[in-house]
């Protein structure tokens, strides 16, 4: 008997290149995952992928059997959606992952009107401030705040990345305001892991600054913390401390530099022909949001 969910398992192995993440994507284990491809197999007759170490590659018979698996499922959506008497019912797992900071002050708190509007998606928002692997976390859109992308990810620009210099007002009293950069050499810095060299532009054009931190740390939301405690000078984004700058709880230094602009905020998936509506759904919805001014540099 045909079973239009093992075609989905297939389809999507395809499209991820695994059957983990498939399986993580779908919401199953990965050894029930392998139960339902080998069954699969064995009703058509056919070896439909070569499994290796690393990845999984189709055979002849599995890129034909994909095209046609994944047009099943595009006619199946479509009848459902006629019947339903809507094409813009959109339902089904959605994962996405952003940055802890942005995910907690610039995601989470504009969920509620997507989801009113689209009840029928299961959404989890994922934080964290590792480099998610999109392939192998089974994650169907991923947030990053970074330069270029891989050639396997289709990448849409939602809003630039401005990053200022700033510190309180109290450590500035305390011990003076930087004229120059290379006065931010007698004063205590801040940055996480993998933010040093602070790469900026300013008068002199592109430069690239060593920091060394005063404190060491993971957690880039330590260090907008640690800022305002007033230990150090750090290079932070304005969608993190935009409200900290209007409450003059740390003030702008160095107005004449600020963070390279070839940094951008991205909504970031898989390159593939079809994505699911409810991706590009919350890409949109996203972009709405963020363009074609941020919230933050309003």
């Amino acid at each position: 008997m045909t079973d239009a969910s093992d075609y989905d398992l297939f389809a999507r192995i395809a499209e991820l290149g695994s059957i983990s993440a498939a399986a993580a994507r779908l919401g199953i284990s990965a050894p029930m995952a392998s139960k339902r491809l080998a069954r699969l197999e064995a009703r058509l007759g056919a070896r439909l992928i070569n499994r290796s170490t690393r990845r999984i590659v189709l055979t002849g018979a599995g890129q034909t059997f994909r095209d046609d698996a994944v047009a099943i499922l595009n006619a199946i959506q479509a009848a459902e959606a006629r019947l339903a008497g809507t094409t813009q019912t959109l339902s089904g797992p959605l994962r996405v992952s952003a940055p802890t900071s942005f995910g907690r002050m610039h995601v989470a708190p504009y969920l509620k009107p997507f989801l009113e509007a689209h009840p029928q998606i299961e959404f989890t928002l994922d934080l964290s401030d590792r480099f998610v692997d999109v392939l192998g976390d089974g994650v169907d859109l991923a947030l990053r705040i970074s330069r270029g992308m891989p050639a396997s990810l289709t990448s849409w620009v939602l809003a630039p990345n401005r990053r200022i210099l700033c510190a309180s007002p109290a450590y500035l009293d305390r011990n003076g305001r930087p004229a120059t950069l290379r006065d931010l050499h007698q004063h205590m810095l801040l940055a996480a892991q993998g933010q040093s060299p602070w790469r900026l532009a300013g008068p002199e054009g592109a430069v690239t600054f060593d920091v060394k931190s005063a404190v060491q740390t993971n957690s880039s939301e330590v260090v907008r913390e640690l800022a305002l405690t007033g230990l150090g000078i750090a290079l932070r984004s304005l969608w993190d401390v935009n409200a900290d700058l209007a409450a003059g709880r740390l003030v702008r230094v160095l107005d004449n530099h600020e963070g390279l602009t070839d940094v951008h905020i991205q909504a970031v998936h898989l390159r593939h022909a079809t994505q699911p509506r409810r991706v590009t759904a919350f890409i949109d919805y996203l972009r709405g949001l963020y363009q074609p001014i941020a919230p933050w540099e309003r």
